[in-house]
């Protein structure tokens, strides 16, 4: 009785622990601040790559509020230069200049015409679209099954491999609702950008639906900051370079 009584109370003492390893809400929402801090500005490269190995780039610079709203500048090629989107929760925008008035557009579309589309370029919390359905841990890692909260959201599930010790993705395997893979996100060269900030530099996706088109986005600067929230609004959308000055 005395050996139950111990083995009984180790159980409970290690209940904390286990709970909290296998909390899947808990290491999404890690996820989403280790990967981003909630308000930020960024500027990354994304770059398409076709079969036969041409490719074209664009360098974007975008500034995130909370955890739903983002706008995103295009900053090169001279083509796509001072075109910007607006992402507020489900809402998204292009603003192109000589058009001069707000496009509504679409998550599953792609302003970049690669294989990321308008929802990966304008991500925002995962947790803010997700729910954990399912959690599997293994010895470094956690597998993480997330289903959409919504039909508004671009992907209905995803498989998110979650480094156990850094609590950021490996990679993630988006889903449509019938079970199709949509495509697959590969998070590689861990960057320390400061102010605490350490995430993957590099995400690589690829599609069985475009066999031999790669899209890649490459990180160059992620930091903290804080802006005014009529940013995020359609009259500002012509205005995103103010607040490179």
């Amino acid at each position: 009785m005395r050996f139950l009584n111990y083995l009984f109370a180790g159980c409970l003492l290690s209940l904390p622990c286990t709970a909290m390893a296998l909390d899947g809400k808990t290491i999404l929402q890690k996820v989403d601040r280790n990967l981003e801090p909630e308000s930020y500005e960024s500027y990354r490269k994304l770059i398409n790559i076709e079969p036969n190995n041409s490719r074209k780039e664009f360098v974007i610079y975008s500034v995130k509020s909370g955890r739903d709203k983002i706008v995103t500048l295009f900053l090169s090629p001279a083509s796509d230069k001072g075109r910007t989107t607006l992402r507020q929760g489900d809402n998204m925008w292009l603003y192109i200049p000589n058009v001069g008035k707000p496009i509504r557009i679409t998550s599953l579309q792609s302003v970049t015409g690669g294989v990321f589309n308008n929802a990966d370029i304008m991500r925002v919390d995962y947790a803010e679209e997700y729910d954990v359905a399912n959690i599997v841990e293994e010895n470094d890692a956690y597998l993480l099954t997330l289903k959409a909260k919504s039909t508004s959201v671009a992907y209905d599930q995803l498989k998110m491999t979650v480094d156990k010790s850094l609590l950021l993705p490996r990679e993630i395997e988006a889903y449509a609702s019938s079970g199709m893979l949509i495509k697959t996100l590969h998070f590689k060269d861990l960057k320390d950008f400061g102010d605490g900030i350490k995430r993957p530099a590099t995400i690589e996706t690829d599609s069985p639906l475009y066999k031999g088109f790669r899209s890649v986005m490459l990180y160059s600067g992620l930091k903290k900051r804080e802006v005014s929230e009529d940013v995020f609004t359609l009259g500002f959308m012509s205005r995103i370079e103010e607040l490179r000055k």
